[in-house]
């Protein structure tokens, strides 16, 4: 045969579909998005890490393609968690900074990753992590090394000098020597922090705008920053093609942080309608994390936190139980968020009940770690639906989301990138 003919045979070859790597998935019903209604019995085929095709029935399967029968089970697309700490675990024994290396960050990552994607997010915003901890297990799961979700990285927050997110608790010397290098004073230097957490990689940008509830100190919930160092960040993060997402508690806080251009507020425990009207106008989400406020409450008395922090958990949790009705009833955009880390991951799930008390629909809370979490991280035409094109991250599970999000604490099976979690 002459050499043209080979070259014309081999590409041939390489543009058949059995070379391709393909999964049918033959399912009982399938939520395509939050908006739809479910389909009946589907396949889904997944070719190459992306589905090429939601149809209707069950579909016989291309030769050398892999079959899963799931026709008991509906399918939906894989789950958003806006806030997460992957690399810590749940408890009051801040002091293990001083004698835990770096590198075992990376380790209790990879446990939370996993338990994380078995619970059926296949997707999560990493919001705070040491100074490459989580961009490891960025490349960790990317690359299929370590079972767990995509994962959007912010490394370490921002924060004021002996605010939270700072170094507290210890003698000065182990508070320098611990210091993460992104605390700032004044808009150039701040600017500079964002610049830098850009260098080293950072997806998004963590500021923690407020006081929080777990840091080593007794001071309120207010703003810690100044509405030029926020609107310094902002501006800077926007410039280099970066979101800013905010921790914050006190409704000023909050307040200021909107109308700096925050992208997200996460918590927003003290909202007040002032604090919403300027949410509402500047578009900004709030990411509520409910579990993060039953985690920390289901601890108390037992000698697992500081007095300090025990008061502060005291003082918040009543507003916990009502604080995002109040944002829903004042038109608020709501995406989904746990922090976990603060309770035990995996329990993720657990958040939509707690949204669902508060006045969210079970339809709404779906869609907001589907479509609406998509949105916040501008993946939208990535992730959050089942359709032709987006990323293969599904999950399986035995009764209808739109109806009823309890179904999501029980997860069946997991596709992330098409590669199936066991």
């Amino acid at each position: 045969m002459k050499p043209a003919a080979l070259l014309a045979l081999a590409g041939a070859l390489i543009a058949t579909p059995a070379w391709a790597d393909t999964t049918v998935i033959h399912a009982g019903a399938v939520v395509v998005d939050a908006q739809s209604q479910p389909r009946g019995a589907s396949t889904i085929t997944v070719t190459d890490g992306r589905i090429v095709g939601v149809a209707d029935g069950h579909a016989p399967a291309p030769e050398g393609a892999v079959v899963v029968d799931l026709k008991d089970r509906t399918l939906a697309p894989g789950l958003i968690d806006l806030h997460v700490h992957l690399t810590g675990d749940p408890g009051g024994d801040f002091w293990k900074a001083t004698v835990e290396p770096d590198e075992w960050d990376v380790v209790v990552g990879a446990k939370n990753a996993r338990a994380t994607v078995l619970a059926g997010f296949t997707t999560v915003r990493e919001a705070g992590s040491g100074p490459a901890s989580a961009f490891s297990l960025r490349r960790g799961t990317a690359e299929g090394f370590i079972d767990g979700p995509r994962i959007v990285a912010a490394g370490p927050a921002l924060a004021i000098v002996g605010g939270h997110g700072d170094v507290n608790g210890f003698r000065p010397e182990i508070n320098e020597l611990l210091d993460s290098g992104f605390t700032c004073t004044g808009a150039v230097e701040c600017a500079e922090k964002v610049r830098l957490a850009s260098q080293n990689g950072a997806d998004i940008i963590k500021i923690t705008a407020t006081g929080g509830v777990l840091s080593q100190q007794g001071r309120g919930l207010e703003a810690h920053f100044t509405d030029a160092e926020m609107k310094s960040i902002a501006d800077t993060a926007h410039s280099l093609g970066l979101k800013v997402m905010a921790h914050a508690h006190g409704a000023r806080g909050i307040e200021a942080a909107a109308r700096a251009g925050i992208d997200s507020i996460e918590h927003g425990t003290y909202l007040d309608e002032a604090a919403a009207r300027a949410m509402k106008d500047n578009g900004t989400v709030l990411v509520p994390t409910l579990m993060a406020f039953k985690g920390v409450t289901e601890r108390l008395g037992q000698g697992i936190y500081t007095p300090v922090v025990e008061a502060k958990i005291r003082e918040v949790a009543d507003t916990a139980r009502v604080f995002m009705g109040r944002a829903l009833r004042w038109g608020v955009p709501i995406a989904f968020g746990t922090d976990a880390g603060v309770f035990g991951h995996g329990r993720n799930a657990g958040e939509f009940a707690l949204m669902v008390e508060q006045g969210m629909s079970h339809r709404d809370a779906f869609a907001s770690a589907t479509t609406n979490a998509a949105r916040v991280l501008g993946l939208e035409n990535e992730i959050g639906r089942l359709a032709a094109g987006y990323s293969a991250d599904i999950i399986a599970v035995a009764g209808n989301p739109l109806e009823d999000t309890s179904t999501l604490e029980s997860v069946d099976w997991v596709m992330v990138r098409g590669r199936v979690i066991e």
